[in-house]
């Protein structure tokens, strides 16, 4: 505890010299600027300014030169023990060790975070800080309350539970050796226009249902099992369900999460214990005025309203409760709610979770088969992360945290740690400021808390508005002609009087010299916004704010606005110029340093993609949008970062297969087909090889409503080994198939060839024929014949013939 008052006192010192210098730098002292008259107007105008209260300090001066540095005032002469300037500082009242277990006989003395009680002395605009450590301590204690959807359609995952119970203290039984379990179960409000009213629905609203003959009659909630270890007794409950049917889509179950969550004595939740409410349906709940549609008018008062029967009572007297009403209770007595549903529900109850600390979703399958396995998920998503909340903040105080995780990088703006494993520690610091002191005076307390932890620290605040030497006033003072306090070493003149003792009054201008209530040659009395009255200004009165200064050349509203707030009421004017509150900065204090919004969920700022403005992110990656960047369908690594969530979610390998960053990070909706189609313009084609060699396929896509989807394949595409013997049989195959025909072309074009040959022949023949009579060389031979008797005309005869 020494060690930790030392480091806190050390911190105050660095945290004073630090406004000094950037106060000193700025070239503007606005402690002397003439805007304090008090002791009390001194400290609130900057943590650095002082005040001397001594007698005779000053005299020779103005009024208002007693408000100044420190350092300033003691070398004009003001003894250091007049000197006001009272410091902000933090004490530790109670600094109980963390726990390392949770188990075993002191269960119920598990201290998880260090401090538990913290005293703040504030002194407005002077920041302090403090640490705290936060523990996820092993084995602790858990009770897990089952609230199930028995309206009709949830009938087949009815008989899926049956044996929840001892199946689930069997997974649980490998995280904790303290395991509790109870069981709800709800469907709706029983009155109209949400169930079924006629007399013939009263007994059994399955009435006249071909699908189904028989339910029991609707109701709101029903507490059927208190938290035991027991969980034979659950799977006996369970069987003895029966379904019942209501009329409209939407059901009752923030009805029954409520009652669940405030009823603390009949559901049995233990004050050392983690609290799990796991909610099963497969349909959106109504909200905060849908009960008007029944005629209920009256809002939900946040209290139990358990009957004799374990029923909800107020069932049809009250409408249904709101987001921030379930929040609250769910907070006040540390239940985490898993939001179970169906993936076509998913999106709806992940944006609850948005406005409901403390609360995660998973998707249900439509017969709850997963239930177990989503539970175990949960249930190590939420080991895995620390988040600080604050309770009963007050308004004039900000509060400003830095994380430091298990990397030991300290993260301004983070309140929550993420990717933990049980048992370990991680820190946070806080600084405070106050930026102004109550109206009432009164001491103030709130209390930070890690989401779902029954360990909180409890901090007392108390200001320091007052100076010291205020105790010691004098009314009447012959100081200040018996017509004034004497207060911290000035006069407090009654109405009328002026001066520094009383000694003029309002009017008499036989005292006045102008010359003193001009702040330079030429310049208009009083800047124009006052009288000069007893050798020094009296500023008007504005409906617009404050006037002041020595010359009242100084005002609190003519400061720049933001949407047309003043300091976009993140500062104060001073003198035309906004002093901004811890967190905030500009001109006119409109740009948040805070960090956390920019924050991804992989835990990088802004995903890497964009730089954090004004506590929201501007992407710089062409492409990337959304609130922290993290889309981004044509970045160049969006396929490897979705490969890792396709590995993780659907094969349970990868790199985040073996820790519990897998759930966190890959909220995508995932669907699986056996064919991949890519109609979506929008849509990325992402392709992978598997460690076996196949090749995974898939697509990304961002819709309208911020839905990312990715639509993979059931399976990787993976081809056969290939067999040496066929490859050569193939090989020789296609050789010789290749060589026969090109044979075969070969001797098809010879073929033609030939034939082209033959034909010429052929016509060449035809045209060398010639007929007999058509050869104009060729004569008919003419065969004539002689008798004897004409051989005679020639003259000569011949024996036996004729030649």
């Amino acid at each position: 505890i020494l060690f930790s008052l030392d480091t806190l006192y050390l911190c105050r010192i660095s945290a004073a010299v630090g406004p000094v210098n950037r106060f000193l730098s700025s070239g503007l002292n606005l402690c002397t600027s003439g805007r304090a008259t008090s002791c009390e107007d001194c400290l609130m105008i900057h943590p650095s300014c002082a005040w001397c209260a001594q007698e005779d300090f000053g005299r020779s001066t103005s009024l208002t030169s007693r408000c100044d540095l420190s350092l300033n005032l003691q070398k004009r002469g003001c003894e250091a023990r007049f000197i006001e300037f009272p410091t902000s500082s933090a004490s530790i009242l109670q600094n109980t060790p963390l726990s390392s277990k949770g188990s075993g006989s002191a269960q119920y003395d598990v201290v998880q975070i260090m401090p538990q009680k913290i005293s703040l002395n504030l002194r407005p605009g002077d920041q302090t800080w403090f640490s705290l450590q936060v523990r996820q301590v092993e084995d602790y204690p858990v009770d897990l309350y089952y609230l199930m959807d028995l309206s009709l359609s949830m009938k087949d995952d009815l008989v899926t539970i049956l044996n929840l119970g001892t199946k689930l203290a069997h997974e649980m039984g490998k995280l904790t050796s303290n395991f509790r379990l109870g069981f709800g179960s709800f469907v709706d409000k029983n009155m109209s226009p949400f169930s079924y009213t006629a007399p013939k629905y009263q007994e059994n609203p399955c009435n006249e249902y071909k699908l189904f003959q028989r339910c029991v009659p609707s109701f709101g909630f029903r507490h059927i099992l208190p938290l035991t270890d027991k969980v034979d007794r659950f799977n006996e409950e369970v069987q003895k369900q029966v379904v019942s049917r209501n009329r409209d889509a939407p059901e009752g179950g923030f009805d029954a999460i409520l009652q669940a969550a405030v009823c603390q004595e009949k559901i049995g939740w233990r004050k050392g214990a983690y609290h799990l409410l796991v909610f099963t349906t497969d349909d959106v709940p109504h909200l905060a005025l849908d009960g008007r549609l029944g005629g209920l008018v009256q809002p939900h008062d946040g209290q139990c309203h358990l009957d004799e029967r374990n029923e909800y009572s107020a069932s049809t007297k009250m409408d249904y409760p709101s987001l921030a009403l379930l929040g609250e209770k769910l907070a006040e007595n540390n239940i985490f709610l898993i939001f179970a549903v169906t993936k076509r529900f998913y999106v709806i109850y992940k944006n609850f979770t948005a406005l409901i600390p403390g609360t995660t979703v998973e998707i249900l399958d439509q017969d709850s088969k997963n239930v177990i396995q989503l539970i175990v998920n949960a249930y190590s998503n939420i080991r895995s992360k620390v988040e600080l909340t604050v309770s009963d903040h007050p308004e004039d105080i900000n509060l400003s945290f830095t994380a430091t995780c298990q990397d030991g990088t300290p993260l301004p703006g983070l309140r929550r740690c993420a990717d933990l494993k049980i048992g370990d520690t991680v820190s946070f610091n806080v600084s405070v400021e106050a930026r102004s002191c109550p109206s009432h005076g009164a001491d103030q307390t709130f209390t930070i808390k890690p989401v779902g932890f029954k360990d909180r620290l409890e901090v007392a605040v108390h200001h320091k508005c007052d100076c010291s030497c205020s105790s010691t006033a004098q009314i009447n003072s012959s100081t200040c002609s018996s017509i004034g306090t004497h207060t911290c070493g000035i006069c407090h003149c009654e109405p009328g009087h002026l001066g520094a003792r009383c000694e003029c009054q309002e009017g008499d201008s036989s005292s006045v010299q102008l010359g003193d209530c001009r702040e330079a040659e030429g310049k208009q009395l009083c800047s124009g916004r006052g009288e000069c009255s007893c050798n020094q200004c009296v500023c008007y009165e504005s409906e617009f704010g404050k006037i002041y200064g020595s010359f009242c050349e100084c005002d609190d509203f003519s400061c720049t606005r933001h949407k047309g707030v003043l300091c976009s009421g993140h500062g104060e004017c001073d003198c035309g110029e906004c002093k901004c509150h811890a967190g905030f900065i500009g001109d006119n204090c409109n740009c948040s340093t805070e960090t956390s919004s920019c924050i991804s969920d992989d835990g990088n700022m802004c995903s890497g993609r964009g730089n954090c403005v004004c506590g929201h992110c501007q992407c710089t990656e062409p492409g990337a949008f959304g609130d922290t960047c993290e889309k981004c369908p044509t970045c160049p690594d969006a396929c490897g970062t979705k490969r890792e969530c396709i590995e993780c979610r659907l094969f349970n390998s990868g790199r985040l297969a073996d820790n519990q960053t897998c759930q966190r990070l890959c909220k995508d909706k995932i669907v699986t087909v056996e064919n991949l189609e890519t109609k979506e313009p929008d849509a990325v084609l992402c392709l992978y090889k598997t460690d076996n060699d196949c090749v995974m396929k898939f697509t990304y896509s961002e819709h309208a409503s911020g839905l990312s989807l990715l639509t993979a394949l059931a399976e990787p595409e993976c081809g056969g080994a290939p067999d040496a013997f066929m490859v050569l049989l193939v090989v020789v195959g296609s050789i010789l198939l290749i060589g026969i025909v090109l044979l075969a072309i070969w001797k098809l074009v010879i073929t033609i060839h030939d034939h082209q040959e033959f034909a010429r022949f052929q016509s060449a023949r035809s045209r060398a024929r010639y007929e007999m009579a058509s050869n104009p060389l060729y004569k008919q031979p003419v065969s004539t014949h002689f008798l004897e008797s004409d051989f005679s005309m020639f003259g000569k005869s011949y024996n036996g013939g004729v030649h």
